[in-house]
């Protein structure tokens, strides 16, 4: 890679706002077909050269309800949009574009047509809601918008809230949308030449553990991940029809779902598969052969398999969340094909370790695919010998760059991927999930994996879902608690506890059961699936803190005065005295959530509130803010954000508050500071 070679793009924002290049991770291309050109475009190496070089113009790329889409057919739609995007919306290479629309052929050529034009593509899901969307647009600092025409409120709604983003929207569907604009336009787009590390796509986590992360991989990348994972353990033929239950949002749903049939001549089912027996009838109707899902939807199809032939099926590949043994043996029941087991990370674009066929040892995620190498290392960074538990780190062609956000740090240590599992690596080289590392449980000195409880709860034949975490014990540090959603018609009831634990005690060592099992209707999970247990303990801990009495200060206003907007003149208070030092938007590690204003101001309030709670208060107690800004004209301009951040950490709480804007703050990084003074009541 030439690094001199000039860059495609004109907008440089994401580029300006990579990590810096001493935290970027150690890239690697070790097999033949990873050394890309200097300049190369994956949208015009996908579509283009399927059609120009392979002869693959009139397969069939895309099946779904709405028919049938050739490579030709595809290519000649995403170059009358890639029109659309330059000579109608004015799009520049570099502009980001954010891609809101649930899985269809137009979506799939929209997403090609916005790299073969340049830009950055910035793809979400369907189900995302304004909240979302406005953080994401944010950070991206969005210029442009395809977006379903059933989605368009959510999007308007957005566009209200980033003053200066999202000038340029088309709306798929409806009347006068963009499918119309698109035949208008004379087809043969000429793709923009962009260089190997030009910025393609920006992939914001699912939101496992809390605020999610935009994460940038270059044109090369989209191409890599292409080369390894299904290159080596699927081995596609033209002939194959690949399927997916992910949304093409999801970097998992993107590359099983559209770009690995298409690398390889084959063709992709696009449609909404998220139902187990939408899946099944998809596999029975397309004659599918390789599919991609989560092991929770695995389990749930596996119940219903018989009413349906799945025959063509010939590989099941599945990441996301820990495959537990008895979703494997259920689908191996089902249909008699052993799953692909996977894992990969939005940061690292697609699956990293895995095994297929031969290779597959029940237990264990697989080994490292070809191109990336996997190592497990100790808290000081070094590799452990096989059999401890340590942290899984990665590298290959692929590898983590964040878009302004401090966890680079933490992502990304000595050029290795840290990728927050604990796992260990056996004397075969096969890596062994052990758990997330912020799921691990320390209970009486033992360390204890949730997910391997989890397996032996879900071979019980009453448990449906489950989820396993340590909760604070004043005794044992943590105890382990098992949260089960039951199959259906069936009872919860102290008897079925004790059946549980003692069928756990059966299985794995005794001190690792649930000593506390509660029973839900339902599980908090993302919108791919994965289960999301930060949740559950977050539940779990303010569970154990005691409630303190509310007591609500008197307002005091002055007869016929007018009250300010939103806060009170005065508040009438009497208690305890409390000062809250400046708090800026830092973490307890000292590191700043983001460069964003809003971001900034979020996390600090937090702090100023975790202060009064850490003095028996809540943020009722607060009497006085006082908000040191370094750009007033900033916190003006996002002044709507700015409410809705207040209300999600004080409530309805208004005490008088004061804004001044100052040269700097100590913390050079810091765009607010915030004083604050509380009265608990005695």
């Amino acid at each position: 890679m030439n690094p001199s070679a000039p860059s495609a793009h004109i907008d440089l924002f994401v580029r300006d706002h990579l990590p810096p290049p001493a935290q970027w991770p150690e890239l690697l291309a070790e097999l033949p077909e990873l050394n890309y050109p200097d300049r190369i475009n994956c949208a015009a190496e996908l579509l283009d050269r399927a059609v120009d070089m392979h002869g693959w113009g009139e397969r069939i790329a895309l099946r779904g309800p709405a028919g049938t889409l050739t490579y030709r057919e595809l290519r000649e739609t995403a170059d009358r949009i890639a029109r659309v995007l330059t000579e109608d919306m004015g799009l520049v290479p570099g502009n980001r574009v954010l891609l809101h629309a649930a899985n269809s052929a137009f979506m799939a050529a929209c997403w090609f047509a916005i790299l073969k034009a340049g830009g950055i593509v910035v793809t979400t899901v369907a189900m995302l809601r304004v909240k979302e969307l406005t953080e994401i647009v944010s950070r991206a600092r969005i210029s442009h918008a395809l977006c379903d025409h059933a989605l368009r409120d959510e999007l308007e709604r957005t566009r209200e809230r980033v003053p200066g983003l999202l000038g340029k929207v088309a709306y798929l569907g409806g009347r006068d949308g963009l499918e119309q604009a698109a035949a208008t336009q004379v087809g043969g787009f000429k793709a923009v030449d962009t260089r190997a590390d030009d910025p393609a796509l920006i992939a914001f986590t699912s939101g496992t553990t809390g605020c999610a992360k935009g994460t940038v991989h270059f044109h090369r990348d989209v191409l890599a991940v292409c080369d390894c994972f299904p290159r080596y353990l699927l081995k596609p033929v033209p002939e194959d029809i690949f399927c997916s239950t992910s949304a093409l949002g999801f970097t998992f749903g993107l590359g099983g779902g559209l770009l690995f049939p298409l690398r390889y001549g084959a063709s992709a089912v696009i449609g909404n598969q998220s139902l187990p027996e939408t899946l099944l009838q998809t596999i029975q109707d397309y004659c599918a052969t390789i599919c991609f899902s989560v092991p929770t939807a695995y389990r749930m199809a596996a119940t219903r398999a018989g009413g349906f032939d799945l025959g063509s099926l010939r590989a099941s590949v599945c990441a996301g969340e820990p495959l537990t043994r008895a979703t494997r043996d259920a689908w191996w029941q089902a249909t008699g094909l052993d799953l692909i087991d996977g894992i990969g990370s939005t940061e690292m674009l697609h699956i990293f370790i895995s095994a297929a066929g031969p290779d597959i040892r029940p237990g264990a995620t697989g080994r490292p695919v070809p191109g990336y190498r996997a190592t497990v290392l100790d808290d000081q960074g070094n590799s452990l010998p096989p059999g401890q538990v340590g942290r899984l780190a990665i590298k290959g062609p692929t590898g983590c760059r964040y878009l302004d956000d401090p966890r680079q740090a933490d992502y990304v240590q000595q050029g290795w991927n840290i990728t927050g599992d604990a796992y260990s690596m056996d004397a075969e080289g096969y890596f062994h999930f052990h758990a997330r590392v912020d799921d691990m449980i320390i209970s009486a000195g033992h360390n204890i994996s949730g997910p391997e409880v989890e397996d032996a709860l879900l071979r019980h034949p009453a448990v449906a879902e489950c989820a396993v975490i340590g909760v604070p014990d004043e005794i044992r540090g943590q105890m382990v608690k098992a949260l089960v959603v039951l199959g259906a018609g069936l009872q919860p009831g102290p008897e079925l506890v004790t059946e549980l634990q003692e069928h756990v005690r059966r299985q794995i060592a005794a001190f690792k059961y649930p000593r506390l099992i509660e029973f839900r209707d339902s599980l908090p999970r993302t919108e791919t699936g994965k289960l999301q247990r930060f949740k559950l303990r977050q539940e779990a801990l303010k569970a154990t803190q005691p409630a303190a009495p509310v007591k609500r200060h008197e307002v005091v206003q002055p007869e016929g005065w007018a009250p300010p907007r939103g806060f009170s003149n005065g508040i009438k208070a009497r208690g305890t005295y409390v000062s809250i030092a400046g708090q800026v938007g830092w973490d307890g590690s000292k590191r700043f959530c983001s460069s964003h204003f809003t971001d900034q101001a979020h996390q600090a309030l937090q702090n100023v509130v975790a202060v009064v709670h850490a003095a028996g208060g809540l943020p009722e107690h607060i009497v006085r803010l006082t908000w040191f800004v370094t750009d007033k004209r900033e916190y003006l301009a996002q002044s709507r954000e700015l409410g809705q951040v207040y209300r999600s950490v004080m409530g309805r709480c208004y005490p008088p508050m004061t804004v001044v804007q100052v040269a700097a703050l100590v913390e050079d990084e810091a765009k607010v500071e915030i004083e604050a003074t509380a009265v608990i009541p005695d």
